[in-house]
């Protein structure tokens, strides 16, 4: 073994990791050992890593990332990330020690993404625009390309059509409103009141306070709806579309029972689970670079304090996205 000048690699990591499914309390903070890249891999030191719905969910049992994963426990958390690259495998060409990276990793079965370092495939990380902090670009992958996916692949939303989408506060929905304003649609958003003014500042033409409004009372001959929520909220938003219309749904709990619905009343309803792809991530981050698109986070926390993020996650009121400060 060589003896290098300067003190090296770290050769230790931290992450979180849970034993069993359950409540907050099962997820801890452990040390391990520093992973190490496969020839097209990268090793990226963690800035921010986001918080997604599908992590609470995952954590306690609930959906298909959990039954991926139930035999392979303890498991780390966490499906993007954003950081620096510190090592590179023998066959990556393309990045470099130095650059400044986000992606997907490890979805579904794999995670690792609360944690201060992380192993990826380099075809699967896009470069951060210099304008972006790289903690708040930890929250972007997943939840950009969600919205990303569901409006202009599996809707076909195009400019001049008009689209519903519901929580369009949330870390999924700010970035969709955003994408569909962006793409020319009209938009109408459901929020609280208290997001009125967030959604009205990103330029949402109408926003519907779902407290005291029923969407269906006020929307008729919709192109697109984005359900975000899922459960009784999709299958009303069906009363919302114009006949060739088309509705998509997010939770998977509840998706089939939406599909269903909607072919009863001859409509077209689908779900859909993101997937990583670099080159729609790539145009996410150009939109960000040239001001058109931004992310908006609502709290950051320390590695340590992911059971009291994982809370406010669960409790499913937050604006914009959560990220874990990885360095910290």
């Amino acid at each position: 073994m060589h003896n290098s000048t300067d003190s090296g690699p770290e050769m230790s990591m931290r992450r979180v990791v849970y034993d069993q499914f359950g409540e907050t309390d099962v997820l801890r903070l452990e040390k391990a050992d520093m992973p190490k890249p496969g020839s097209d891999d990268v090793l990226v030191r963690v800035a921010g890593a986001g918080l997604n719905p599908i992590d609470w969910k995952t954590r306690k049992g609930l959906g298909f990332a959990a039954r991926q994963i139930e035999n392979d426990l303890p498991w780390t958390p966490g499906y993007d990330v954003a950081g620096e690259v510190v090592a590179v495998g023998d066959a990556v060409t393309t990045l470099v020690p130095g650059d400044r990276v986000m992606g997907m990793v490890g979805f579904p079965a794999g995670g690792g993404g609360y944690a201060d370092h992380v192993v990826a495939p380099a075809v699967d990380m896009a470069i951060v625009p210099e304008e972006l902090d790289l903690m708040s670009a930890g929250g972007i992958p997943l939840a950009a390309l969600t919205a990303w996916q569901a409006l202009f692949e599996v809707a076909e939303l195009e400019s001049g059509q008009k689209v519903l989408i519901h929580a369009g506060a949330g870390g999924v929905g700010h970035f969709a409103v955003q994408f569909a304003l962006e793409r020319g649609a009209h938009v109408i958003a459901t929020a609280s009141a208290a997001n009125r003014d967030f959604l009205a500042g990103l330029g949402v033409h109408e926003v519907i306070d779902y407290h005291s409004t029923r969407i269906e009372d006020e929307c008729y001959g919709l192109d697109v709806v984005l359900d975000l929520i899922g459960g009784e909220v999709g299958k009303r938003s069906l009363h919302t579309l114009s006949e060739h219309g088309v509705l998509v749904t997010i939770p998977t709990v509840t998706a089939d029972d939406i599909i269903t619905e909607a072919e009863t009343m001859g409509l077209r309803a689908h779900g859909m689970t993101v997937r990583p792809d670099v080159f729609h991530l790539e145009e996410i981050a150009e939109l960000i670079e040239d001001g058109d698109v931004r992310i908006h986070v609502d709290q950051a926390f320390a590695l340590d304090q992911v059971q009291a993020a994982h809370k406010l996650l669960e409790g499913g009121h937050v604006r914009g996205k959560l990220v874990l400060d990885c360095s910290r």
